[in-house]
């Protein structure tokens, strides 16, 4: 007997499907689709009867899980539906760059990267939206899991195996001192062990955090930390005001803080650290679509020219 190639389900199914494992409840769903909970529950009931399988456990009061066999046709579904937009938006833009582009960025990455990669790309494509967010590690490969970001910058360090990375360029922490410090007008580089002694501002945004403590062990020394932070302005500008001092690996075009503080940033003589790669990464089981591609040469394009890559790469893949 020949059986039919053509699949029992619509791109609708797969939607529903996709809105009701991203919102975890019936109700968001029918939210996000502007459809009734019963028409989203309907959905979902006949996509599991066509397919013979059932890919969802709804409980009234606990929302809604994935089975198994549901995470996988998930993930299949995301990428049906990812393959029917390229189809439609470049038929539809007669082969140019148009649709939105979802991108996430570290927040110490984002104020001297992001907007001239973004300003840039979107000048050069105004068919393109633009929607950027900005979180830390576990926040981006979140986003990234769950569908809601095409795209994410951030820095080579911990990456998940599951993340297709493409470099950028490198960057090397510094130290920076308020610019009253005794060490703020050596001309020769700082060693570590030197401010062993002296309280740190610490920038506490994971997976940063985790190189600085590691070069501040290779130094001898456990830093002793005055204030913790996630935000790279607010470390900068206690800096500043001379509570501490601390290591980043940005340096904005002048050292100067919000309040008009003066900064010295000075290399790291001891432990020489390592660079940290600057990269753009997306989940490697999620197709790049037009629009995404497009803005990854783009990034690798501009980087090797950017005034903040202290080693600009031509290659475009790890």
């Amino acid at each position: 007997m020949e059986h039919s190639s053509s699949p029992r389900f619509t791109l609708h199914h797969l939607e529903v499907l996709v809105s009701v494992a991203e919102t975890g409840t019936i109700s968001a769903a029918a939210e996000r689709l502007h459809m009734s909970a019963s028409a989203v529950s309907s959905a979902v009931t006949e996509l599991e009867s066509r397919l013979g399988a059932a890919l969802t456990v709804r409980r009234r009061a606990k929302g809604v899980r994935l089975t198994a066999t549901g995470a996988v046709a998930l993930a299949q579904a995301r990428v049906i539906l990812h393959h029917a937009s390229e189809l439609q938006l470049g038929t539809a833009g007669g082969g140019s760059v148009v649709g939105p582009l979802r991108l996430g960025c570290y927040p110490s990455l984002a104020p001297t990267v992001l907007p001239s990669l973004v300003t840039r790309f979107a000048d050069a494509n105004p068919g393109v939206s633009i929607d950027f967010r900005e979180g830390d590690q576990r926040a981006l490969h979140r986003r990234l899991a769950e569908g809601d970001l095409d795209l994410a910058i951030a820095y080579d360090l911990e990456i998940p195996a599951e993340w297709q990375v493409t470099r950028l360029g490198s960057r090397t922490q510094q130290v920076v001192l308020p610019a009253s410090h005794r060490l703020a007008r050596t001309r020769r580089p700082v060693d570590l062990a030197e401010l062993a002694d002296e309280p740190m501002v610490l920038l506490d945004s994971p997976p940063s955090v985790h190189g600085i403590l590691e070069v501040c062990a290779r130094a001898g020394f456990t830093p002793r930390i005055a204030y913790r932070t996630p935000s790279y302005e607010t470390a900068r500008s206690l800096v500043g005001r001379g509570v501490g001092w601390t290591l980043l690996l940005q340096r904005p075009p002048a050292d100067v803080t919000y309040e008009g503080f003066r900064l010295a940033v000075k290399t790291i003589g001891a432990p020489v650290p390592d660079p940290v790669d600057v990269v753009i990464v997306h989940l490697e089981e999620s197709p790049l679509g037009r629009v995404a591609s497009a803005f990854v040469e783009h990034a690798v394009e501009s980087a090797v020219a950017a005034p903040w890559n202290c080693d600009p790469v031509e290659d475009k893949a790890r």
